[in-house]
C-alpha cells in the first residue's frame, strides 16, 4: 500500500480522536447541563448519562490506538502478521463493548421513561455505525487469519 494512503488514514484517525476529545471535554458537559435545566424532572440522570458516555469513550480510544498501530504495521510491510489479527480482534471487542454500553444506556433511559426520541435516534445511529465496524473488523480478521494459515501451509510445503 502506498505511504500516502496510510498517511491519509492516520490523519483521519487523529482528527476523529481529536474531535471526540473536544466533544467529550467541552460540548458534552454543557449539553448535559442545558438538558438538565430544560428538564428538571430528569436532572438526576445527568451524571449517570455523562459517566456512561465517558465510559464508551474508553473502548473507542483503545480501538483508535489499535487502528493506528495497525496502520503502522501496514506501512512497515508487516500487515500479514499475527499481530494484525490481534489488533483486529481488539477493535472488534472494543466495538462490542461500545454496543453493550449503548444498549444498556438506552434500556436504562427507556425504563426511567427518559428516552427522548432525539437521543434514541442518535443512539441507534451510533449503534449501527459501531455494529458495522465490528462486523467489518471480524470479516477482516477472518480473512487475514485465513491468509496467514495459507501462507504458513505454503511455507511448510516448500
Amino acid at each position: 500500500m502506498k505511504k500516502g494512503t496510510t498517511t491519509f488514514l492516520k490523519i483521519a484517525v487523529f482528527i476523529i480522536g481529536l474531535l471526540v476529545i473536544v466533544f467529550c471535554s467541552f460540548w458534552l458537559p454543557g449539553l448535559a447541563s442545558e438538558a438538565a435545566a430544560m428538564n428538571p424532572e430528569y436532572a438526576y440522570l445527568k451524571l449517570p448519562v455523562l459517566i456512561g458516555l465517558y465510559l464508551t469513550a474508553i473502548p473507542f480510544f483503545l480501538a483508535l490506538n489499535r487502528a493506528w498501530r495497525l496502520l503502522n504495521d501496514i506501512e512497515s510491510g508487516n500487515a500479514f502478521s499475527e499481530r494484525s489479527v490481534i489488533f483486529l480482534r481488539h477493535i472488534k471487542n472494543c466495538a462490542g463493548s461500545i454496543i453493550f454500553l449503548y444498549v444498556a444506556g438506552i434500556l436504562l433511559l427507556a425504563i426511567n421513561n427518559a428516552l427522548h426520541p432525539g437521543i434514541a435516534v442518535a443512539g441507534v445511529i451510533i449503534l449501527f455505525a459501531t455494529l458495522v465496524i465490528a462486523v467489518f473488523a471480524a470479516v477482516l480478521q477472518k480473512l487475514l487469519k485465513s491468509a496467514l494459515d495459507i501462507k504458513e501451509e505454503n511455507d511448510l510445503t516448500v
